[in-house]
C-alpha cells in the first residue's frame, strides 16, 4: 500500500494524484514518487504510536469521532479546495492536526526526508502530507467499519503494513524517517509552511 492507486482503486487514484499535482503546481510522476514516500511514512508512524495498548486506544477512538470513511465519499471535493484554513479545517480534514498526533515533533524531518528523495520543495512536501493524512485516517476509518476492528484489530491491521513496508525498497528510508528525532518545535511549522506557499501561490 504505497501509493494512492493501491488505496484508493486504479481510478480514483490516479485522479486524486492529477489534482494533487495540479494543487502544487508539480509533475505528476515527481508527486507519485513523493507519494510512495510519504505514504508508507504515514501509515508506519500510525503503526508505531498504535503498537501501545493506549495508542491503539487513542486511534481508535479518533477513528470511531472523526474518521468514519466519508471524506472518500467526496474525495475530489475535498481535494479541489486545497487545504482548509485552520481556522475552517474540521477534526477530519486538520491535516495538520492529524501530522503532529503521528509525528509529534518530527514532521519537518519527515517532510524534509519526502523533499530530498522527491525533488518537490518544502512548501510542497508541507502541502502534500497535510493533503494526505486526513485520506490515510479515512481509509483507516472505513477499514475499521468494514472489518469491524476495535483498538486491538486496527494495531494487528496496521502491524500487518508495517511489514509490508519492511520488505519494500523504502524499507531502510522509511526507518530513518521514522527513527529520527525531533526538536519538539515543529508542530506547527509543516502547517504554516503549507499556509505561506499556498499563499504565495495565489
Amino acid at each position: 500500500m504505497f501509493s494512492l492507486e493501491d488505496l484508493l482503486g486504479q481510478q480514483q487514484g490516479n485522479q486524486a494524484v492529477e489534482q494533487i499535482s495540479q494543487n502544487l503546481g508539480a509533475n505528476s510522476s515527481v508527486v507519485n514518487s513523493a507519494i510512495q514516500i510519504a505514504l508508507p511514512a504515514i501509515i508506519g508512524g500510525l503503526a508505531k504510536n498504535a503498537q501501545s495498548p493506549q495508542g491503539a486506544q487513542n486511534l481508535d477512538n479518533a477513528l470511531a469521532q472523526d474518521h468514519s470513511g466519508g471524506l472518500l465519499d467526496n474525495l475530489m471535493g475535498y481535494l479541489g479546495g486545497g487545504i482548509p484554513a485552520p481556522q475552517e479545517a474540521t477534526r477530519e480534514t486538520n491535516g495538520g492536526g492529524i501530522l503532529g498526533h503521528i509525528f509529534g515533533g518530527n514532521q519537518t524531518q519527515v517532510a524534509e526526508q519526502v523533499s530530498q528523495q522527491s525533488g518537490l520543495n518544502m512548501g510542497q512536501v508541507a502541502q502534500l502530507l497535510i493533503t494526505l493524512a486526513p485520506i490515510v485516517m479515512s481509509y483507516l476509518g472505513q477499514q475499521k467499519q468494514q472489518q469491524n476492528l476495535d483498538a486491538g484489530g486496527l494495531s494487528n491491521w496496521l502491524g500487518g503494513q508495517q511489514q509490508q513496508i519492511q520488505q519494500s525498497p523504502q524499507s531502510s528510508l522509511i526507518n530513518s524517517i521514522l527513527d529520527r528525532d525531533g526538536d519538539g518545535s515543529a508542530m506547527d511549522d509543516l502547517a504554516s509552511m503549507a499556509f505561506n506557499y499556498v499563499t504565495n501561490r495565489k
